[in-house]
């Protein structure tokens, strides 16, 4: 078990800025470090926070002797080439979804991990958020019974973000919908089935070459005989923002509001009622449970994913702890490589399936390859 505080670096100071007191409070860390491109930006936030190392190279900062794990923000494609080349530096690494945007970069990286001896840890906000915490609960106690089904859905509107989000095919983004329907399964997705509707302006559908505004897949599960469905637009489609999911069981369901503010509902028999979920703070060091409810970003200084997702859920708090505890403790972290390469691979083969026509595709199992490269067949 490590002994001295876990000191922490922080790429990419957007969303990334508000984990900066979260590690800055963290009973077992220390931030030592910040990075971001632009030096008036990572000068003016090392200062207001009093963080002592500042970066714009990435690859410089990765030198630094001092630091022990770096927490990366960047844009997505960048997020395999960064995490490869921190863990091949010797630095532990937390990673902003997805873990990657091509299978051959998810192998790569499962890879790393296991030759480096390093942790990584994919920060999925879903399953740390206070919904998903109270369901995984409902599962567990029982309430839910035997689950039968699975749904996620993530739509959202990307006008007005960073270029490279234009276009991207919607199922590239698709952990938040397909992380807490196999963690309540507790199952890893084997083969996915996707179609594609509809369509985005050429503009749009020239960068990645997707030119669909929604696509909709079917998941068979390793070792289950429950199905799961992902749903995920990311342009030109009118609904609110939503991250949901829904659980169906033979005792109780759990449904998603259908619109914000409307409640959550659990269907119980033919009784539905509304819900109140509680924040789990408690569950946390006292030093960092106040951040489930407040964080960097406030009504005149938002983050869009702040004005759009309701600060997560109360999830960053969580996500943080769960990453520097699995460093302390020398353990895993609860979204390991491998569950972060198979909630990734989802959208990647779903993807590919709406590209051929709703073919099924087989989501690798990045286990088994791996002890096949180690036997050499």
């Amino acid at each position: 078990m490590m002994t001295q505080k876990v000191r922490m670096a922080i790429a990419g100071l957007g969303f990334g800025a508000e984990f900066i007191p979260i590690y800055q409070a963290h009973p077992d860390a220390e931030l030592v470090a910040v990075c971001q491109r632009t030096e008036t930006a990572v000068t003016e936030v090392a200062n207001h926070f009093r963080i002592p190392g500042r970066y714009t190279s990435y690859d410089e900062m990765l030198q630094d002797p001092e630091i022990d794990a770096v927490h990366i923000n960047t844009p997505i494609p960048n997020h395999a080439e960064h995490t490869v080349s921190a863990l091949r530096a010797g630095k532990h690494v937390a990673c902003t979804v997805p873990m990657a945007t091509t299978l051959d970069e998810c192998r790569e990286i499962v890879a790393a991990v296991r030759e480096s001896g390093r942790k990584y840890m994919m920060m999925e906000t879903v399953v740390y958020s206070r919904e998903f915490l109270h369901v995984r609960d409902l599962v567990e106690n029982g309430t839910i019974g035997r689950v039968q089904f699975l749904r996620g859905a993530h739509y959202q509107e990307m006008a007005g973000w960073p270029g490279y989000w234009e276009g991207l095919p919607p199922m590239h983004y698709a952990t938040h919908a397909v992380s807490p329907v196999l963690s309540l399964a507790g199952a890893q997705a084997e083969s996915v089935v996707c179609i594609g509707s509809g369509r985005i302006a050429p503009a749009l559908a020239e960068k990645y070459g997707s030119p669909f505004a929604v696509e909709s897949a079917l998941l068979t599960l390793r070792h289950s005989d429950v199905g799961a469905e992902i749903a995920r637009s990311l342009f030109e489609t009118a609904h609110e923002y939503v991250e949901s999911f829904t659980v169906f069981g033979d005792r109780a369901s759990f449904e998603w509001e259908q619109t914000q503010g409307s409640g959550h509902v659990l269907h119980t028999g033919e009784v539905p009622k509304v819900i109140d979920v509680p924040d789990f703070a408690h569950r946390l060091p006292p030093e960092i449970a106040p951040f489930t409810t407040r964080g960097v970003y406030d009504d005149e200084n938002e983050h869009l994913s702040f004005a759009q997702g309701s600060g997560h859920g109360g999830s960053h708090p969580h996500l943080a702890h769960e990453f520097v505890r699995s460093i302390v403790e020398d353990r895993p972290p609860a979204i390991d490589e491998i569950t972060a390469a198979n909630w990734t691979s989802v959208g990647i083969c779903a993807h590919t399936s709406a590209m051929n026509g709703g073919a099924r595709v087989p989501i690798p199992d990045y286990e088994e390859q791996l002890e096949q490269r180690r036997s050499g067949n």
